[in-house]
Parts: C-alpha cells; structure tokens; sequence
C-alpha cells in the first residue's frame, strides 16, 4: 500500500494519488478509504489492475466537507445527501441537521431542570421529618403539585373541550383534536396520509392507563409511562402510513397533555402548541420543532420575517414513516415533561392553522374571555376562519378546577 501514496504517472494527467490527496485535503487516507466505501466521496479514477485510487485535486473541498459534518455529529447517511446537493441546498439540510440537534439538547436540558427543581423540593420536604438526614433548605416548593399545598381542597379535575375546521381554503382536514378527562391533544396532519396519522398519533394515546393504579405514581414512573406513550404514538403513525406511496412524506405533529390527577404529562413533536393561562397572562409552554424557529432563536431571523419565510413549513421533527429518504428533516422521537398544574390553570393546545394566523394577543383575549372550554374552542376557530382561514384548524382548552367546583358547576 505504501506504493498508492507516491506520485502519479503520466497516464492519470491531473489527478493525485491518494497520499497527495490526503495531505491537500487533511484527511487520512483510512478515512479517504473509508469514504469511498460508504460511497461519501469516490475517487476520480481506480487503476483497473491494481486498484490504487486516483483524486482530482478539485474534490479537496468535498473531502473536507464530509470531514466537517463527521465533525458536528452528522450521520452518514444524511452527509451523502448533503454532499450531493448544490451548495445553498446544502447549507440549508446542515442548518436543520443542527437545528434539531439543538431542540433535542434544549428538551433534555428542560427535562434535566425539571428533576433538579423536583429532587431539589423532595430533598426539602425530607429535611422537614423528623429524623431525616436529608440536607436542611428551604419551606418553599418547587411548584403545585395536585392536593399539595391546598388542604381542605378536593382533588383537581380537568373540563375539556376540542374543536376541528377544515377552514375556508382546504377542502379536506387533516388535523385531529381530542379532550378527555385524561387526554387533552391536538396533531396536524400533512402528505398522502396526513389525516391518517393525525388520527393514528391520538388514537394511540387513548387506550393508556395513564394515571392508574393504586397510590400516587413517582415522578420516575410518569417520565416512564410518557417515554412509552410517546413511543407508542411513533409506532402507530409508522404503521398508518405505511401503505403510501411516500411514507416519509406523510406524517403528523403532535402536542398532547395527559392528565394524572395531580400533574400533566406532555407530549410535543412538530409546531403544533401548547399554551397555559395563568394569572391573566398566556405562556407558550411549547417550543416549534422548525426551521424559522431555529432560525428565530440564533436570531438570523425575526419573528415578523418568519410568518412570510419560504421554508416556514419545514419541521425539523414530526412523526412520519420509515423511508429513508426524505426530503424534510424530521425525527421520530417526541419531547416529553411534566407539567406542575393549580387551580384556575386553563390550557390551550393548537395546531398552526391558529397560531399562525392569530397573534398571541388575540389568543389571549379569546381564551381569557370565554366562560368556559366549550366556549374558547368556539372563539378560536372564529378567530382563524375571520384571518383567512388558509389551514385546517384543531384546538383543545382545558381548565383546572377542584372536584367540588366541578360539581358545582354541573
């Protein structure tokens, strides 16, 4: 082998042995090697009777591309993709390739907060018994946790309602929405199969036992339970459209709240959303798995720009089918926390064909001013349908009430 790396002979012209190669393109020739196996980056020429490899001094650029992308984590599979696109195509695969891998960091960050706040306030709470060893802080908590903090009080329930409209300008709706005493959820489907695995992705959600059993569940427990919803959610789209004639083009968004009688679990993929009303103000509880997002968190985009961006639809993560060869950047694995909850909560979750449409202003004073579930859902859909109504519509508004108002108000 040491014979491939000396210089080249009159017959291959221009090209350079692959020991030349690797010094312009500072790769090893193992990984040259290596690349041309996986088909990443083939040589120029392969002499037909030793097999020695030959590259054009002009392919330095791709080399150190594929180097590059190897570098930030890119599979191998998508690099192939990338390197075989014109340079402004591959400038945008590489922004959603990170883009994503950034959301997945920020979802584990958040669930990693979420545990420290939660053994943080267990750890307080131990202090407090009498004999604990556990370290001395604080009274506080780290939130509401159910009955916690509200003796006297009944258990907390949820009254629900949701609500789906084609709009003006589709023919067909491919969004889903559900409420339920234990469900809250909402999923935008799109491609072929689109109306399937929305239906598919909250079908799937139903049948949990979420919030069962004897005894109030551990915080282990529920991250566990929601891991296996969310999976189980994956699997039901990839089985939904696994007959069309593009899998991978066909998908779902999925934002979903289920109920445990002291706490909410959420479940997010795509730019569907999910907002709390407490205090009189609207919080966005959910982060969009797209593009302009990202682009809108590094800020090379503003939010204004982002409503009229060309690529304002491409999601970065949604549930989709198996094919491997699809053209929009998507993972199939949902985000999942927990959600402490207290009375008076009112929580609305949409598909984009309101939020994107509506501003966070209306959306406010809509869910503010409406009595009750049932109500909200009406005046959103309104709302959407009077800015144009370009998308199909889903909504789900649920409220946070003690037991004994519920029966009260029934």
């Amino acid at each position: 082998m040491e014979r491939e790396g000396r210089a080249v002979g009159a017959a291959s012209g221009e090209l350079v042995t692959i020991g030349e190669f690797a010094r312009l393109s500072r790769l090893s020739a193992k990984a040259l090697r290596r690349y041309d196996e996986l088909g990443l980056l083939r040589p120029a020429l392969v002499d037909p009777v030793n097999g020695y490899r030959y590259y054009d001094p002009a392919q330095a650029e791709e080399a150190r591309l594929v180097a590059w992308l190897r570098r930030i984590g890119m599979p191998l599979s998508r690099i192939g993709r990338v390197v075989a696109l014109d340079a402004g195509a591959a400038a945008v695969e590489i922004r959603a390739y990170w883009a994503r891998v950034e959301a997945e960091t920020a979802a584990r960050r958040d669930l990693a907060m979420y545990l420290v706040d939660h053994l943080s306030a267990e750890g307080r709470a131990m202090a407090r018994i009498p004999g604990s060893t556990g370290s001395a802080g604080s009274a506080g908590s780290a939130g509401g946790t159910g009955s916690a903090g509200r003796a006297g009080a009944g258990p907390l329930v949820i009254r629900c309602a949701a609500l789906t409209d084609t709009g003006v300008v589709r023919t067909a709706n491919q969004d889903a929405a559900f409420a339920g005493p234990r469900l809250l959820a909402v999923a935008d489907g799109f491609g072929e199969g689109g109306a399937a695995a929305s239906a598919a992705a909250i079908e799937a959600l139903k049948p949990s036992a979420w919030g069962s059993g004897g005894g109030a569940p551990s915080v282990a427990d529920l991250l566990n339970a929601l891991e296996d919803t969310a999976d189980s959610a994956s699997r039901a789209v990839r089985e939904a459209v696994a007959s069309c004639a593009a899998p991978d083009g066909s998908g779902t968004t999925l934002t979903a709240m289920l109920w445990t009688g002291s706490r909410l679990g959420l479940v997010h993929i795509g730019d569907s959303r999910a907002y709390l009303l407490r205090g009189g103000e609207l919080f966005r509880i959910t982060h969009d798995h797209s593009l302009v997002q990202s682009m809108i968190d590094d800020g090379s985009l503003s939010r204004e720009e982002a409503a009229s961006h060309p690529q304002r639809a491409l999601l970065l993560k949604a549930l989709v089918g198996e094919a491997r060869s699809a053209q929009v950047a998507v993972a199939s694995r949902p985000d999942v926390r927990l959600q402490e909850v207290l009375a008076g909560d009112r929580y609305l979750l949409c598909s984009d064909g309101l939020s994107a449409v509506v501003d966070e202003a209306d959306l406010r004073a809509a869910v503010v001013a409406a009595d009750g579930p049932e109500e909200a859902v009406r005046r959103l859909v309104g709302l959407a349908r009077e800015a144009g109504g370009p998308d199909n519509v889903a909504c789900a508004v649920a409220d946070v009430v003690v037991e004994e108002q519920e029966h009260e108000q029934e």
